[in-house]
């Protein structure tokens, strides 16, 4: 086994950023951790991949580099056991990408996506396991029975969100979309005070019944408001004042006319 000590400086320059690439942005259903000084062992946690026995289990496994890493591939192992026909009873993982179609040029994130893939496709023509090889040719049912105990007794269950996290999101949720709501219904700006006339309740006497259910209780009839010349609101009282004055007005200019009339024609 290899330790950072004896590892090339350029080997350990590359790891080191591919390991910082992983852990800013891991493949979908990976999570990655290594020992700062010893690079040599890689572990990982894969997600089972939705549709299959793994479903809803977290397994670990574990990349062993050698000390000619990258020119020989690493070795890898499933540290939590697994029902699968390229993994064997002790761990050993059977692909490959490991053996003989490896290349100095692949890096981690592509192992760990290739293992994982494993789960979503075996092959059991290349089986470790040959129990499972032979149940998955000849029974995939069976098969997938018997990997999805091993998945509910030994894999570690997927984590899932705490419900109370999701209700409280959902109560926030709520409350800003009925404030939007009531900001949109009443024409108010978002986060603004409800205008005063809204906010206070209107005298009984005052409130007409519309459209409701209660039809035999009398509307109470509301005055009609009319605009002045002035622009200001005034009653249908004082609208007729108005109109006789108007009226009153015109009469006297007339007499005014007819009266230079008079003079006129007394003149002549």
């Amino acid at each position: 086994m290899a330790t950072n000590e004896n590892l090339p400086p350029n080997v350990i320059k590359q790891l080191a950023k591919e390991l910082k690439s992983l852990d800013e942005s891991p493949p979908e259903g990976i999570k990655v951790g290594v020992n700062d000084d010893d690079f040599s062992t890689i572990f990982a946690d894969i997600e089972g991949p939705a549709g299959t026995p793994y479903e809803n289990g977290v397994f670990r496994m574990k990349l062993l580099l050698s000390h000619d890493f990258p020119h020989s591939p690493p070795k890898g192992y499933f540290l939590t056991k697994i029902f699968h026909p390229n993994i064997a009873t002790n761990g050993e993982i059977c692909v490959n990408t490991l053996k003989k179609d490896w290349n100095p040029s692949l890096g981690l994130r592509h192992v760990l996506i290739v293992v994982r893939c494993l789960l979503i496709e075996p092959f059991p023509e290349s089986a470790l396991n040959e129990q499972a090889g032979k149940m998955l040719l000849e029974n995939y049912e069976e098969y997938a029975r018997h990997a999805r105990i091993y998945t509910g007794i030994h894999a570690k269950p997927k984590p899932k969100f705490k419900s109370g996290a999701i209700s409280e999101s959902t109560t926030a949720l709520n409350v800003d979309q009925t404030i939007t709501n009531m900001d949109q219904k009443n024409n108010t700006p978002s986060g603004g005070a409800i205008p005063l006339p809204l906010a206070q309740p209107l005298a009984p006497s005052a409130t007409a019944t519309r459209g409701g259910n209660n039809q035999d209780q009398p509307a109470t009839a509301v005055p009609t408001v009319e605009i002045g010349i002035s622009g200001s609101a005034t009653t249908p009282a004082s609208a007729t004042t108005q109109k006789k004055e108007v009226g009153l007005a015109k009469v006297q200019a007339d007499r005014k006319k007819i009266d230079a009339r008079k003079k006129s024609l007394k003149r002549l």
